[in-house]
């Protein structure tokens, strides 16, 4: 194909439920629809295969891990090459005895895994377990050669970081796709949910224009079962969205519902708008080693 063609991304907005295999069958199917719709490069939501279990510390979940390649690579890929297409596939990797990474396979349209994204910021807070079940990834940023695009990936709390999303450009994505699962939280002392998805929505655009990439932006949706383990089961705000590299939104769903989210991405925007607006090139290099500090002391004042 031609690197600088159309391709169409499709963001699969799903509803998580307590079943495992249940939330495959229905990707499966979302998968197919896609397909059908004309979608060449698939994105699914963060872990979408389980329920939100890293909302609390249960050593059971561990349970929940799987290797890659593995049960839902497996399925997936069988899919990708019936249909042609290109599935990024967020996995709970199940690594080795007591190592699990937050991760996403990519697999492209002949079924052929292409390698693995493996989260490597991992979020503590009050509402996410995440450093109890992940160890942070070890493989980098990067992108992958799809058939139809070179794609990168940011998973979750990645996706507050500047840096994540410019190194995965710099390898030469010209899509990067951001599975998570944002939702209202509900505590005393919350901020009010409507900040919480604009600036989720601002930031992640804000990727799409200081890298000069398309962003897909994949969000569960709606409130998740909780008849399972989990109580006050999380409502998740949706609203996955594409944006071009000028930050313009070309598509975006609902708050609640369960849909597939697409957009027609034309690549040869990628080299229009690194030529209008050369953030790449421009770069200055030679001032930006403190970026690796984790603070930067003032400078003293001249004294006579």
């Amino acid at each position: 194909m031609d690197p600088l063609g159309t391709v169409k991304l499709a963001l699969l907005q799903m509803n998580s439920g307590q079943d495992p295999q249940q939330n495959l069958e229905r990707c499966l199917a979302l998968v197919e629809r896609a397909a059908k719709q004309g979608g060449r490069i698939i994105a699914l939501p963060e872990l979408f295969r389980l329920p939100y279990f890293w909302r609390s510390v249960d050593y059971a979940h561990f349970d929940l891990g799987e290797p890659i390649p593995g049960p839902t690579t497996e399925a997936l890929s069988k899919a990708a090459a019936a249909l042609q297409v290109v599935v990024a596939a967020p996995i709970f990797e199940r690594r080795a005895a007591g190592v699990f990474h937050n991760s996403t396979a990519v697999i492209d349209a002949d079924g052929g895994l292409l390698g693995v994204y493996r989260q490597m910021h991992i979020s503590i807070e009050p509402h996410c377990k995440g450093g109890f079940y992940f160890s942070p990834g070890d493989l980098g940023f990067k992108s992958f050669q799809t058939r139809y695009a070179r794609i990168g990936v940011l998973i979750g709390w990645d996706q507050w970081y500047p840096e994540a999303a410019r190194i995965a450009a710099l390898a030469g994505a010209q899509i990067l796709l951001s599975p998570s699962a944002q939702w209202h939280p509900s505590g005393a002392g919350e901020p009010d949910s409507r900040r919480l998805y604009a600036a989720w929505e601002t930031m992640n655009r804000s990727h799409a224009i200081a890298n000069n990439v398309f962003l897909g932006a994949v969000n569960r949706a709606g409130r998740e079962d909780s008849s399972g383990t989990l109580q006050d089961a999380p409502v998740f705000w949706g609203r996955s969205f594409i944006a071009d590299p000028a930050g313009k939104m070309r598509a975006q769903g609902t708050a609640e519902g369960e849909e597939i989210v697409m957009a027609e991405c034309d690549l040869g925007e990628v080299d229009v708008w690194r030529t209008h607006w050369p953030f790449m090139r421009d770069r200055r290099l030679d001032a930006y080693a403190n970026i690796t500090r984790h603070s930067i002391e003032p400078d003293r004042p001249l004294r006579k």
